[in-house]
């Protein structure tokens, strides 16, 4: 069976005002975290802003650590830092298979 792009966490679906919407925020806030490099959603060929499900939930993430009191600056180093160790891990995870024989 074909997959379809909503089965596609990282397919660009979503507008801007769908996500305001869902997520119960303003438009300008999550253009705000678009301009500061928090979360960069892909573009239409139109040039509007097109979120997948995942950005979504990094949305979420972003949305939950400024009510905790962090800048967008901070949010942007976490998220960084987040990146890192998911790679660092991925590496050690095919070392030890490596490692293994397997």
């Amino acid at each position: 069976m074909a997959r379809l792009p909503f089965d596609d966490e990282h397919a660009p679906l979503y507008s801007v005002g769908q996500v305001a919407d869902m997520l119960n925020v303003e438009q300008a806030f999550l253009r705000r975290l678009d301009e500061h490099d928090v979360v960069r959603p892909a573009r239409s060929s139109g040039g509007q802003r097109r979120y997948t499900r995942h950005e979504i939930g990094d949305l979420q993430d972003a949305i939950r650590l400024v009510g905790e009191g962090m800048t967008l600056a901070a949010i942007r180093r976490i998220f960084a830092l987040q990146q890192q160790v998911r790679e660092l891990e991925e590496e050690l995870a095919r070392e030890r298979e490596a490692r293994s024989g397997g």
